[in-house]
């Protein structure tokens, strides 16, 4: 079976490194899919969530807060400004920003205030989806 690498690193720490046999990420233009022998790229990543399948067959899901994704004929790269694998978030802290996020956005706070609050809505919006699907995964 053909696989290609795939690391996932945030500002703070690498997050992930394996060998994978496809990896999903939404891109601006929307989802993509990266499979062995891909052509070359560079895009962004909007916040949202990245799927790694790997050579086994495993579905691993992380939620990061937008990036670059650069595609070589080894590598898959998501340079993330943050990411988190499904298994490592704290749901009840996520909710909790999620609702802090929506009253500033519902109270129409100063327009720097309203960006970071729907950047962080975007990003706890992933966390909360990986978290669904995990729990999906994990049901079958």
């Amino acid at each position: 079976m053909s696989t290609i690498r795939c690391d996932i690193v945030s500002a703070e720490q690498q997050i992930y490194s394996g060998e994978a046999t496809l990896v999903v990420a939404t891109g601006e233009l929307g989802e993509l899919g990266i499979a062995p022998k891909h052509a070359p790229l560079i895009t962004r990543l909007k916040p949202g969530k990245v799927v790694v399948t790997t050579a086994a067959g495993e579905h691993l899901d992380f939620a990061i807060s937008g990036g670059i994704l650069e595609v070589q004929p080894q590598v898959v790269t998501v340079l993330a400004d943050t990411a988190i694998r499904a298994t490592d978030i704290d749901e009840a802290a996520v909710r909790k920003a999620k609702e802090e996020a929506e009253r500033v956005l519902a109270n129409r706070g100063e327009a720097m205030e309203l960006a970071e609050a729907q950047q962080r809505l975007a990003e706890v919006t992933a966390q909360l989806q990986a978290l669904e699907r995990l729990r999906r995964t994990l049901k079958h």
